[in-house]
Order: structure tokens, then sequence, then C-alpha cells
């Protein structure tokens, strides 16, 4: 605690983009526990008046998301790649004997430490930092050094295999598993539907060619008999479960399979020192094992160090204990960003590459997070698709790796197995006009997720410049099927005049939308099209090279967009991947607009973040 202070009390507030810092607040208010303090937890959400906020923003710079990944995240990479590269100039062995020696008698301790710390973030070179103790090899040990083994998932390679490990506190155990006694009937997804509308597929489209990177699929969900109403801009949130096979084989890992059709009952451990403890809302009583590691549990979610520090008591073997004991310590936190948030790796990851593993449910049931539903933009606008709501989804696959099998998506790869006998080949023009059996369609359940800022302005008068590459287009064509009805509607009415910039690899493999997009540019509901494509081949004809990315194009038409956002008030939508695209467009807004005003890129950042504050830079983005 600081000088003069003498209260045990503080204060944890967390803020959340997926649903994980709850968690991480709460690990934290344990451990400041069994060191005397005590912890409230507190979600910004619920106390920002409490706390003496007199400002308030829908959306802006961080509120969202979109200033973090935009602003922040670039700030925070340049600053650890200036720091990467300040380490790299200097001797890695100097500095860090320079440090120890200035210790004194610890010189020894702290300079092993510096060493760990160091190699275990990547700033220093570990040749470099053992240059100086160097010691000749005979040729049989060179020999053997270089057939060593690779570091991987499950094994460790030196010097993290000899060092001395910081490992985090076991977080305390707070649930407690009984089953029932009998096998029960076999559920339905009605418990964690209650909220959602379950609604029939009644069409299924391909709107890429068979040679596409990523097959684009396009659903038409019939809602006519739901209560349901949308914008153009709106989301639907979409329930999926886990992978059949996938919960097979956990059951199978947890010796639980004989009592997948048994009833879970969960309970508070009385013993248990886990401040504000409570089982999770999100499971029932009465649901079966099977229901809950197929609806309620995120399988698939990348274990957290407070996960892996707790599978360490539920293994047998020495070393794989250790192994997972550096996954989860200071020292070994490159090994874990490498080798389990980097490809992405689950529970049933961890359990095939650490045999002696076996976990209780328990402990899946507290540390697993809840199984989310996908969100998907409205593709349509009711006004030109009355009872229809239409999505799309790009299947992604996911290549086999060292840490796990080839998989695909979660909820694409799902969907598209349940479309797989009704979907329509690409190229296909109409529906089908024979009669359909409704009963017989697959059905999704949904849940309309309303976007009041992500909306065409009130007044149609106002320039439109939308930007959305690849499935990034999806809200773009609800916009414009509304704004072609109301053209109809009010053909004596003035409309601002609309931009889109659209991008995707080839031409005749993944142009989506391409016949109405067209379209809308013919009868004038779009005045510019501009289209890039990332993949294709250098015309030879062409003096220059076209445009390969949404941000390029925006820099040749710089004078267009400059004129239209600086003085005709426009707005500006962004929709698609926030880790690359929507950063390199925010980076080539700031080139147009500190070109057009003359000032340097932190004038050029105010800009940007007045046209967040007026809600005239809007972002709909994903990671």
């Amino acid at each position: 605690m600081p000088r003069g202070v003498s209260s045990s009390r503080f204060l944890i507030l967390y803020g959340s983009q997926k649903g994980q810092a709850q968690s991480i607040a709460e690990q934290l208010a344990d451990q400041a526990a069994e060191h005397g303090f005590e912890a409230e937890v507190s979600c910004l959400s619920q106390g920002d008046k409490e706390l003496g906020a007199n400002h308030f923003y829908d959306t802006g710079l961080a509120d969202d998301g979109t200033g973090l990944e935009v602003v922040l995240d670039p700030w925070i990479d340049g600053l650890w790649d200036a720091l990467k590269k300040i380490f790299a100039k200097m001797s890695a062995s100097d500095l860090i004997s320079g440090i120890s020696l200035s210790n004194g008698h610890q010189s020894v301790a702290v300079q092993e430490k510096l060493e760990s710390t160091a190699r275990s973030l990547q700033l220093l070179d570990i040749s470099d930092v053992d240059a100086g103790n160097v010691q000749p090899k005979s040729e049989a040990e060179s020999l053997d050094a270089e057939t060593s083994l690779e570091a991987s998932l499950n094994r460790s390679i030196g010097p993290l295999s000899q060092s001395s490990l910081s490992i985090p506190a076991l977080p305390p155990s707070y649930l407690e598993v009984c089953f029932g006694d009998v096998p029960t009937g076999e559920e339905e997804v009605h418990v964690v539907a209650q909220s959602f509308h379950e609604v029939p597929i009644s069409r299924a489209l391909c709107l890429t060619r068979d040679d596409a990177v990523k097959p684009a699929i396009l659903l038409e969900l019939d809602i006519k008999n739901e209560n349901i109403s949308y914008q153009p801009g709106d989301a639907f949130d979409l329930l999926c479960p886990n992978r059949e096979m996938e919960v097979e084989d956990l059951l199978h890992r947890l010796r639980l399979h004989d009592k997948k059709n048994h009833s879970v009952h969960l309970q508070l451990l009385k013993t248990t020192k886990k401040k504000g403890a409570r089982v999770p809302p999100y499971i029932t009583e009465k649901c079966t094992l099977q229901y809950i590691l197929t609806w309620c549990l995120d399988i698939r979610s990348i274990p957290k160090k407070a996960f892996l520090r707790s599978l360490v008591g539920c293994t047998q073997q020495a070393q794989e204990k250790r192994r997972l004991q550096e996954l989860c310590s200071r020292e070994g936190a490159a090994d874990y960003d490498r080798f389990v948030r980097k490809p992405s790796v689950c529970i049933l990851d961890l359990l095939r590459a650490f045999p002696s593993c076996t976990p209780p449910l328990s402990l899946l049931i507290e540390h697993l997070p809840k199984l989310q539903p996908r969100a998907y933009s409205a593709v349509s606008s009711s006004l030109r698709h009355p009872g229809k709501v239409h999505i799309l989804f790009s299947v992604v696959t996911f290549p086999a790796c060292a840490e796990h099998p080839e998989r695909t998506g979660l909820c694409t790869g799902w969907l598209a197995d349940r479309v797989s006998t009704i979907i329509e080949p690409y190229g296909t023009k109409q529906a089908s006009q024979e009669s359909v059996d409704y009963a017989a369609l697959p059905k999704v359940h949904i849940s309309p997720r309303l976007n009041n800022t992500f909306r065409f302005p009130s007044d149609p008068t106002v320039p439109i410049v939308m930007i959305g590459p690849g499935s990034g287009v999806a809200p773009f064509i609800g916009f414009l099927q509304q704004r072609e009805k109301e053209r109809e509607r009010n053909q004596d009415s003035a409309f601002g005049e609309t931009w889109l910039f659209f991008g995707c690899r080839h031409k005749d493999r993944d142009f989506i939308f391409r016949e109405e997009l067209e379209r809308f540019v013919e009868n004038k509901t779009l005045n510019h099209l501009k289209v890039c494509f990332s993949r294709a081949e250098l015309d030879r004809n062409d003096s220059e090279p076209k445009p390969k990315y949404v941000q390029h194009n925006l820099l040749l038409h710089a004078e267009h967009i400059a004129r239209i956002l600086l003085k005709e008030n426009c707005c500006l939508y962004v929709c698609g991947d926030a880790k690359n695209m929507a950063k390199d467009v925010n980076d080539t807004l700031m080139e147009i607009i500190g070109a057009e005003l003359q000032v340097d890129k932190l004038e050029s950042m105010k800009t940007i973040a007045k046209l967040r504050e007026e809600k005239r830079y809007l972002q709909d983005i994903w990671s």
C-alpha cells in the first residue's frame, strides 16, 4: 500500500469485450485475500456515474472496442517493437551483468532472473546472453545439440526446462458435481434458447466458386411467423453447439462417457475460499452431461494460465506436470503465447498432449467460459424481403498443426453441415419454385441484436462512404436495398451520393453480390463502386499496378473522400476485419486528412477522434 494509507481495502474495476475480464478480476481478488487485502470487484458498466464520470459516449475511442484496435493497440505494438530494437542494439551479456553487479551479493540470483525474464519476453537474443559463458564443446556434444528436439506444446528445452519457475497461486475450487442415478431422456436446445426464436432456413446459396479460398454462403431465414423486426445495420445472434465428435472425444477423455445421459447437479463447496463464488447461471438444474458439454461450455476456448495451473494437480506424469507449470509460469510466457494462444489450443488439445492429465468435471465448469452465440449482420432490408432475413457466413478452416488437427470454425462449420442438403450451387439465379416442406427444413435459433449506431443517417441527403471487403460488405447490401426502396417511394426527394469500397481475392471466384451491386450502380442507388482484387494477376497492358486492397483505392480517390468527409459532412462506415483491414483503413484516412488539411499525424488523429464523437466514422469490426 502507498505510504500513509492504512486501509487494506481496494477496488478492482473490469470492463470486457469478450466476457473474460470478470474471471480475471475475481482471480486477482482471491490472490489479494491471501495477502490480507480485501478487494471489491465491480464492473465498469455498473458504476460509472458513482465513480464521478460526467460524460458518456455511446461509441467512441474505447467503449466499443474500436479505438483499442485502431489506436491503442498499434501504439502498444510500436512501443514493444521499439524496446526490442533498443535491446537488440545493446550487448545483452554486458547489460545483464552490469545490472546484476550493481546489486552486490545478489548478483548471481539477479542475473539468472534477468536472463530468464528477458528470454520469456523475447527482448534479448539467448545466444547473446550466453555469449560470455560459452564453453568449448566436444564433437559429440555439438552433434547432440544439432539433433536435440525442438520445443512443443508438451515438451520444453533449455534454458526454460532448467529454470526456476514463478508459478501463479492455485485458484480455489468452488464447485461440487453430483450425477443423477439413472439416465434421462435426450434434451433439446430449449434450455439455452429460451429468449431465442427457432426459425427455418428457407434457402441456402453458395456465392463463391468451388475454387474460392473461403466459401461464402448466403442463408435466407424465414421469420414471418415470429415477432421480429430489424433494420439494416442490425445483427442476429445465432446459437450453435460444440461439434458432436469433439464432445464425444472429451467425454471419453474425461472417462465420463457412461455418464453422458445422466443429469448433473451443481452446488458450491462448503469449504471454498473463493470470494463471490456462485453456480454458473447458464447451467440449469437437471441438464445432462452431454447437454452441458454441447450447449453450455465453450470447449474450444483457449485455456487461461489459471486453468493450466489447476490442471497441474490432475496430472500424474512428472514431465507433464513440469511442462504445464512452465506454460502457466511467468518464465514460460513466450511458450504459452507460441504453443497455446497463437494456435488456439483448446482443452481437448491439451488433454491429448498430456495423457496423464485427467481433470474432474468440476474443474472444466469452473474454468471454461459460457458458449456464446455468434453474431451475423443482416444482409437484407425488410422492405425488400418482408418476412425474411438474410445472413452471410464464410466457412473458416484452421489447418492442422502440431498442436491440433484440422478443424472448421465452430459455427460456420456447423452451419455448412446444416444446409448441406439444401444448398444451391454457385451461379443459381432464382430460388426453386417448387413447394417447400417447411417442417423438413433445417432450423436455427436466432435473436435480433439491435445496433442503434451503425445506421444510415436520418437525413437522406448526407453523403455515405462504405468500406467493406469480403464478408464485410454484408450490412451494406441491406443498406443499399433499403435506399433503393426509399428512392422508389420518394422519387422527388434528394439523396446524398453513395460510395462503396469493396475488395476480394479474385474477380471471377469470390466477387460476392456482384450482380446486385452492379444493379445498384445502374439505377443510381450506388453512385460509386470501387473494387479491388488482391490476388489478381498483373495485366501486361496496364501501365501501372492496380490497387490490391481497399485502402489503396481510398488513396486513389483521396481528393473526393477528403472533400465529402471534411466539407460535406459525410458519414463513413467500415465493416470487416479489425486486426488488419480496419487499422490500415484508419491509417489511410489519417494520411488523407493530413494531406488535405496540411497537418501532422497528431492533428489527424484528433480529427479522426472528432469524427467518431460526431458519429460520422462508424465501425462494425471483428477480430
